[in-house]
């Protein structure tokens, strides 16, 4: 997926679910989760089922089934290997709305078997990227 489409994915978003964010601020999950709430347009809905409370001033969601609304982005920190059973957990709460919904894989995770079964569902798929990384350089500030 070239800038160009992950711009458009960024501008055309309202909102995204983090999963896999941590407590811990020393984790990458966690400061792409504080850079999105404080620094971007999008609505943001952290997910981890082993956290009970807030991270962030945000309450956590044990999944995306538990949220108020369907994401537009699906932002997954989990590992490669990780990544089907996460899509099998996750993608029945988004089945009849995914069409036009990404899938994040952030920077570091690719799994193909997941890219193939969310492209499938009629979701954009994007793998090995941060999307805080993406954002801070595609998207002029003040957006």
């Amino acid at each position: 997926m070239n800038n160009a489409e992950i711009k458009s994915i960024l501008e055309e978003a309202s909102s995204v679910a983090v999963i896999g964010v941590s407590s811990n601020p020393e984790r990458a999950s966690h400061q792409v989760a504080a850079y999105l709430i404080e620094q971007t347009h999008l609505d943001v809905y952290l997910i981890n089922p082993t956290v009970t409370g807030e991270i962030l001033g945000q309450p956590v969601y044990k999944s995306v089934a538990d949220l108020p609304i369907v994401p537009d982005i699906i932002d997954v920190f989990r590992k490669g290997e990780d990544m089907p059973a996460v899509f099998e957990a996750e993608f029945p709460a988004i089945a009849e709305s995914a069409a036009g919904k990404t899938w994040w894989m952030q920077l570091g995770i690719t799994n193909e078997e997941v890219a193939k079964l969310a492209a499938d569902a009629g979701m954009k798929v994007v793998m090995d990227r941060c999307i805080k990384v993406d954002y801070m350089n595609l998207i002029p500030e003040g957006k």
